[in-house]
């Protein structure tokens, strides 16, 4: 199998080798600070040794660098990842973790150490409770008062930060920490490249990059890297693809001037006369459900390298799609179908057509045709296609996959009422208008189910000669869903 995608991209290199790479001077009155603390990591320091930190904050979360004694750290001591979609007060709570060191006071008397904030809260409350109890407060209530102050400075920011690690997930050691390391730097490039952008790829890319940089925290926060290996490696994968995909909008946009306008499209706006999704139709159309011949399909065949593979379930995708003519003379193409595995391709919007591939194959039958519009109506009517991804990028996408001829497709000319109800949900119904009886006609499920057994007696008669071929160089499937 060949990888795409075997080195980042070179404008994410740069980021995170060194604490501060943008912020040299910061580095420096980091290290001035930890100096007048008297404290500074080195060759003497001992595993009891309290480490001084120094937080380098981020939009997805923060890597936290020891000060050294000579050079700069090359590996951070933590990374710590903020949930996708945090609100704001989430975001607060990733300001509270990375605050400063609170400092002790060494009790003598006493094992341990006492914050010095609890120490200035005792003393404060001590002359409070004095002053009130001088001005008529009776001893009952400012003695409580009094000793409940430095309680509550001494053990309260503990349980918040708690709390705030609730929404965040944070690794350390060196293996894992170089790994989510460099899957950060990567998704930094992408994070940068769509600050200010009213590109809707740009920030989309930035928002799943940011989930993958989630996953792959939680997988190390849980499990050693060998054990997590496969799952880290897929993740790393679709960042890389994900990096390269914004570097290349990034050049077309430099070439061109201006982004093309599929770049600035809003999801959601339809791919084709009818999107996946419940819609009905009013435009003329017999009053009967189609009768043969229902399907004036080609198949569009490239042929397969050898060694060549299927690895998932024999689950196949059908969706509509802006009519194209295959050749001169040919007959129209509005609707395709290809096998699942075709999502995997790495010419296919990715991580979304890994995501959409997850969905696809989840809990079907061996040989069922899953329609787009099944997807939608799985996923909440379409309100959940944002967790999963960019549909109407993906399956344009699998449109220039096929007319390349990079994979295997099964290309239909469907009639205008097939091709609705293939649009639409499977409990919804389409009425179509006959303008010589002046009447409408309804088609329901019942229809659908029969467009729906007519493709697949005509595609088993196909596959069955030789299966549909998903392209080259898939990527692995996303086996770990959140």
């Amino acid at each position: 199998m060949t990888d795409t995608f075997r080195t980042p991209p070179p404008t994410a290199t740069a980021h995170h080798q060194r604490p501060f790479t943008r912020d040299p001077d910061r580095w420096e009155k980091e290290c001035s600070r930890a100096l007048r603390t008297g404290h500074v990591r080195d060759h003497a320091c001992t595993a009891e040794c309290e480490l001084v930190l120094v937080h380098e904050r981020t939009p997805w979360g923060w890597l936290a660098w020891t000060v050294p004694a000579d050079l700069k750290p090359e590996i951070p001591h933590q990374i710590g990842v903020l949930t996708p979609a945090a609100t704001r007060i989430q975001r607060l709570a990733l300001r509270w973790l990375t605050r400063r060191p609170a400092q002790r006071i060494a009790l003598d008397a006493v094992p341990g150490s006492l914050r010095l904030s609890a120490a200035a809260a005792a003393l404060i409350s001590l002359l409070a409770g004095l002053f009130a109890m001088c001005r008529g407060v009776p001893g009952d209530v400012a003695l409580p008062a009094m000793l409940l102050a430095p309680l509550f400075a001494e053990h309260l920011p503990g349980r918040l930060d708690a709390r705030a690690r609730e929404h965040v997930r944070s690794v350390e050691g060196d293996g894992a920490c170089r790994y989510l390391q460099r899957l950060a730097a990567l998704h930094t490039s992408i994070v940068q490249a769509a600050a200010g952008s009213d590109q809707y790829e740009l920030r989309r890319s930035a928002e799943i990059g940011h989930h993958l940089l989630w996953d792959a925290a939680s997988l190390l926060q849980t499990q050693d890297t060998r054990l997590a290996s496969a799952g880290l490696i897929a993740r790393e994968r679709l960042m890389l693809q994900l990096a390269d995909q914004v570097a290349q909008i990034l050049r077309r946009t430099a070439e061109d001037g201006t982004a093309d306008a599929d770049q600035t499209r809003k999801p959601g706006q339809p791919l084709g006369p009818y999107p996946p999704g419940v819609r009905q139709t009013t435009h003329p159309a017999p009053r009967h459900a189609p009768e043969a011949p229902l399907l004036k399909g080609t198949l569009l065949m490239a042929q397969p390298e050898p060694g060549t593979a299927a690895r998932t379930p024999d689950v196949y995708l059908l969706f509509a799609h802006e009519p194209y003519y295959p050749g001169p003379g040919t007959q129209e193409v509005n609707t395709t179908v290809v096998a699942a595995d075709s999502l995997l391709h790495p010419q296919v919007c990715q991580p979304d057509g890994a995501r959409v591939h997850g969905l696809l194959t989840q809990g079907r039958q061996p040989g069922e045709i899953v329609p787009l519009a099944t997807l939608t109506h799985e996923l909440n009517g379409g309100a959940d296609w944002p967790t999963v991804g960019d549909w109407e990028r993906v399956t344009t996408d699998m449109v220039q996959l096929v007319r390349s001829g990079d994979c295997d497709a099964l290309s239909l000319g469907l009639p205008e009422v097939a091709r609705a109800l293939v649009c639409v949900g499977p409990h919804s119904h389409v009425r179509a208008y006959d303008a010589a009886a002046d009447d409408f006609s309804a088609y329901g499920p019942a229809e659908r189910a029969a467009v729906l057994t007519e493709v697949g007696m005509f595609l088993t008669g196909i596959a069955t000669e030789r299966p549909l071929w998903p392209g080259d160089g898939l990527l692995p499937p996303l086996c770990q869903r959140t």
